[in-house]
């Protein structure tokens, strides 16, 4: 009996299924083993009494700076080369910045100019 011409309509079912359950498994486990990516480190700078503490941080390339308004008054973080600027920060809003390149990134508060500070960026 030869299987070629089986008029059985099983057959080409269960082979869909098969294939199908085949594709779905290749497509599930890349994701199933990837390796997590490392988190990001991050560094807090408050804002506090009207000023940035700290005032100056070093950290390498690839960190997260995050800006924490803790005073009543709005503020905001501007670097002096305008790379990076927030808008009017309130009580407990958040600014977050990476940088990827070295260098050392003087900022300022726009609202209140007296405010500022840098963030050195050294590989370390």
């Amino acid at each position: 009996m030869s299987y070629a011409f089986s008029c059985n309509a099983t057959y080409p079912l269960r082979v869909r299924a098969v294939l199908g359950l085949v594709l779905c498994a290749a497509l599930i486990m890349p994701a199933t083993f990837a390796a997590a990516a490392p988190p990001v480190p991050t560094v807090d700078v408050n804002i506090a009494k009207f000023a940035f503490v700290p005032k100056e941080i070093t950290i390498a390339p690839g960190t997260k700076v995050i800006w924490t308004n803790r005073d009543e008054t709005p503020h905001t973080v501007t670097s002096n080369d305008k790379s990076f600027a927030s808008k009017g920060l309130d009580t407990d809003d958040k600014f977050e910045h990476t940088f990827a390149s070295e260098g050392d990134f003087s900022y300022f508060c726009t609202l209140h100019p007296f405010m500022t500070g840098v963030v050195h960026v050294r590989q370390q």
